[in-house]
């Protein structure tokens, strides 16, 4: 049984949560909070596996109580969010600081019965997750240098947010162009675009269909649209397709990592946190076809579920901690290097 607080100052909407949820024979709500400090003892007493939590307070707002949570007590959080553009924003800024995820709530094209069925899979997800304080791991030597690639593919679901912003603060201005696939909502992935714009060196956006891959920018595929490629004697250009879910998922890690071995350029490809399998299958062709092929360990992982498939099918170059996958996926490259797995 997977024992939940909500923590909502809309009495109507903590009781819309606990009606959507009470189908649900796996969840037991164990208590209702209106606000962040009443969330704070009740946590102490009940010692919840799963936190839903409102982005917008009055008083102590879901942000700063997020942060409380991960520094003092952590554990995964699911955050509530309406679908504006400020609701949105604080949504990503919370899964940077570490919730696990984030719904919309219900409304608009969102049923009542949807957003159950929504909320409770999310929630059976965070309980699965793994939320710690990460202390850095001590320097490691750097090993030998990598291939020189036209393109850097990267893939994410569950603690992709954070661990992709984690990323991306290696990326130098110079950068090959990255292309990326986050498992998120169509009206989340054009804001979480627009915050790492603001973070970054380089231009960060949603990828735009028929845009040729620059470098120095990162693209990333919009919510409910597959991002495959097309080789031109411009370069590389990007096409996006309206599609059956692939491995469960629209974009779909798989479909950009397959996609990206069809056209023949020369690649490096990271596959990050995540439950299930999307973007195993496509990392090991990619390793077969000799791209480098970077999967983040067991420890650093928010849930190793797609790391864990890409390394049991034996699609792993390299086995690396959050915190020296960035530096190792934007390495210096070199013409001719190694293609060895190695765990570390």
């Amino acid at each position: 049984m997977i024992r939940v607080l909500i923590v909502d100052d809309s009495r109507l909407m903590r009781s819309m949560i606990r009606q959507a949820l009470s189908s649900c024979p796996d969840i037991d709500v164990v208590a209702e909070a209106p606000d962040p400090h009443s969330a704070r003892q009740l946590i102490k007493d009940l010692n919840p596996d799963v936190l839903t939590l409102d982005v917008e307070m009055p008083g102590m707002d879901g942000i700063t109580f997020l942060q409380k949570i991960m520094d003092l007590r952590p554990m995964p959080v699911i955050m509530v969010s309406t679908l504006t553009d400020q609701g949105t924003d604080t949504a990503i800024a919370a899964m940077e600081l570490g919730a696990v995820d984030a719904v919309p709530k219900p409304g608009g094209n969102l049923s009542l019965p949807g957003f159950g069925r929504l909320l409770a899979d999310r929630i059976r997800m965070a309980a699965k997750a793994s939320v710690r304080r990460q202390a850095a791991p001590p320097p490691q030597p750097q090993a030998g240098v990598l291939p020189k690639v036209d393109v850097i593919a990267i893939g994410a679901s569950t603690g992709g947010v954070s661990a992709i912003g984690a990323v991306l603060q290696h990326i130098p201005p110079d950068a090959p162009p990255v292309v990326i696939v986050q498992h998120m909502p169509e009206a989340y992935t054009g804001r979480f675009a627009d915050r790492l714009d603001k973070q970054l060196r380089v231009h960060v956006s949603e990828a735009q269909d028929g845009e040729t891959l620059r470098p120095g920018t990162v693209r990333i595929a919009p919510g409910g649209a597959h991002l495959r490629f097309r080789k031109t004697e411009a370069g590389l250009r990007t096409r996006l397709e309206q599609s059956a879910p692939v491995s469960g998922h629209c974009p779909s890690v798989d479909v950009m990592f397959h996609a990206l071995a069809e056209t023949g350029v020369k690649c490096r490809a990271a596959l990050l946190t995540g439950m299930g399998r999307d973007g195993a299958d496509g990392l090991l062709r990619l390793y077969r076809a000799g791209h480098t092929c970077l999967v983040q360990d067991k420890a650093s992982c928010v849930v190793f579920g797609m790391p864990r498939v890409a390394i049991e099918l034996g699609a792993a170059s390299e086995i690396l901690p959050l915190d020296h996958l960035g530096a190792r996926l934007f390495t210096k490259s070199q013409d001719r290097a190694r293609h060895t797995a190695r765990a570390s």
